[in-house]
């Protein structure tokens, strides 16, 4: 641990658990949870070689999430999926400090029981989720098996998923792809960001389908993996940040709800025909209305 010697404890654990915000470190070390060689320390304490460092990370309580009435845009449902076309501002799942009106909200009263139970109470039935303000066609299992398999063909990046997007600035190639690993942002805990030491393997195919004015394009993007934040990270990566973007583009969100992004292609193998299923979620009124107003 020479590397670290003389290293704040806080930022010490911040680095090593990756998954949970500093602040959050902090709480746990004023909370007596962390112990340096058996003592309690404070978050500024500085690390010595010979320190062990012992932390208690408390289990999550899982709260009860109710059932609310919802109109779901429902592409296709069976015994054992389901599809919706999600909406601007929904979140997908319950999370700190939003335990009402998400996606899983809506869809414990239209499916009641019958929603995969693999990801607990907070996430029934959800195997992939797109962003609060990204609309589009997202899958719902209503069985475990059918999330096993929907989770399997995820990992081995066999289902297909195209989305469409308005982004900045001209491109000097129709097509391309984006293959830079992307990981929590050492800056800003709150943000991904392309990071080659502790970043997971990112895959984006984007390709043009308008220029539209040159100064905004439409383009098709295509995903090989599905890394949080993966469209955004990469095209402003690559200097085409999404319009709307505040958080990875222009502080100007040109009067839009965040990114103009929409996932209008998903097609995966169905659980239990073993047939290949492909669904189409059509572009939202504001996306297509952005199109007309820069074509």
């Amino acid at each position: 641990m020479e590397e670290q010697e003389g290293m704040r404890l806080d930022q010490f654990l911040a680095a090593e658990l990756k998954e949970h915000s500093r602040s959050y470190i902090q709480k746990l070390i004023k909370e007596g949870q962390v112990q340096v060689g058996e003592k309690k320390q404070k978050p500024g304490y500085r690390l010595r070689v010979d320190d062990a460092v012992v932390i208690c990370v408390p289990p999550l309580k899982e709260l009860e999430v109710l059932p609310e009435q919802m109109d779901l845009d429902i592409l296709y449902e069976d015994e054992d999926v389901i599809l919706i076309n999600k909406q601007k501002d929904v979140v997908v799942h319950p999370c700190p400090g939003r335990y009402k009106g998400t996606l899983v909200n809506g869809l414990l009263y239209h499916c009641k029981d019958n929603l995969s139970g693999i990801n607990g109470v907070l996430r029934p039935g959800i195997v992939h989720r797109i962003d609060k303000d990204t609309t589009g066609v997202l899958v719902v299992c209503k069985n475990d098996m059918a999330h096993k398999s929907l989770a399997e063909q995820l990992k081995e990046h066999s289902i297909t998923r195209k989305y469409e997007a308005i982004v900045y600035n001209n491109f000097t190639q129709e097509e391309g792809t984006v293959d830079a690993p992307i990981g929590r942002s050492p800056v800003d805990r709150k943000k991904m960001a392309v990071e080659p030491k502790n970043g997971k393997r990112a895959v984006t195919h984007y390709k043009v389908l308008s220029h539209l004015n040159h100064q905004v394009n439409h383009i098709e993007c295509q995903l090989e993996t599905g890394r949080t934040h993966q469209i955004r990270v990469h095209m402003a990566s690559i200097r085409h940040p999404l319009l709307g973007d505040t958080i990875y583009g222009p502080k100007n969100d040109m009067g839009l709800t965040g990114q103009c992004l929409h996932a209008r292609v998903l097609g995966f193998v169905h659980p239990r025909t073993g047939e290949y299923v492909e669904f189409e979620a059509p572009l939202p009124e504001y996306f297509q209305k952005l199109l007309e107003k820069y074509s």
